[in-house]
C-alpha cells in the first residue's frame, strides 16, 4: 500500500516561525498510511506569465516551477499553516500560490482537498491571512475543511523551549483538525 502524500506548505520563511513549529507538530498527527511533509516555497522565483506564455519564447520556465507543482500534483491534499502579514496572507504563500494555478490547462491546485492552519501572535489567529487564503483556493474548486476553522492567536505562548505544543486543548483542537481532513481526504478517494 502506497502512502498517501500530504504537501504542507509554511506561509513564513523564518527558520524558528511559529507557522514552521506548528506545521512540524502537526505533521505528526497524521495516521499511518499517510506522508505529510513540507514543501519549501521560499526558494520560489517570483511569479511572472511570460513563464507560461506558449508566444514568449525569450524567458524560459524556472525548473522550481516544475519541481514544486508536481510536488503539488503528487500529492493527495495539501495542508496550509501560515502566518498573518498585513492582515493578509504572507508574500511567500501568494507567490506559490499563483505558481500552481498555472498553466490553465493543468494547474497544480484543481480540486485539491485541502486543509488551513492560520496563527497570529496576536489574539486574532491569523483571521484574515485564514478568509483570504481560502478566498484564493475556492477558485481552484478545492474541498477545505470547514468549521471549526483554526486561527492560533498568541501563538508565542503555545510552545515549550524544544518547540513543541505545550497547550494540551490546542493539540487536541488541532489533532481534532487534522482527523476532519483525513476524513475529507479519504472522502474524496472513495
Amino acid at each position: 500500500m502506497h502512502e498517501k502524500k500530504i504537501a504542507v506548505l509554511v506561509g513564513s520563511l523564518r527558520k524558528g516561525s511559529y507557522a514552521r513549529k506548528t506545521a512540524l507538530n502537526v505533521i505528526e498527527m497524521f495516521p499511518s498510511g499517510y506522508l505529510a511533509e513540507i514543501v519549501e516555497i521560499g526558494d520560489l522565483p517570483l511569479y511572472n506569465f511570460d513563464y507560461d506564455d506558449p508566444d514568449e519564447s525569450e524567458v524560459t520556465l524556472p525548473e522550481r516551477y516544475v519541481q514544486f507543482r508536481q510536488a503539488i500534483k503528487a500529492a493527495t491534499g495539501v495542508l496550509f499553516v501560515t502566518a498573518e502579514n498585513n492582515r493578509t496572507i504572507p508574500a511567500c504563500l501568494k507567490n506559490a500560490i499563483d505558481i500552481g494555478s498555472k498553466p490553465n490547462s493543468d494547474l497544480a491546485w484543481k480540486n485539491k482537498p485541502a486543509a488551513i492552519i492560520s496563527h497570529s501572535v496576536g489574539k486574532m489567529g491569523g483571521y484574515s491571512a485564514n478568509k483570504n487564503l481560502r478566498l484564493a483556493l475556492s477558485y481552484f474548486d478545492m474541498p477545505i475543511v470547514g468549521q471549526p476553522e483554526v486561527f492560533l492567536g498568541n501563538s508565542p505562548s503555545l510552545f515549550d523551549a524544544n518547540g513543541r505544543i505545550h497547550v494540551e486543548s490546542t493539540r487536541q483542537f488541532l489533532q481534532g483538525h487534522i482527523d476532519r481532513f483525513v476524513a475529507l481526504l479519504e472522502k474524496q478517494l472513495a
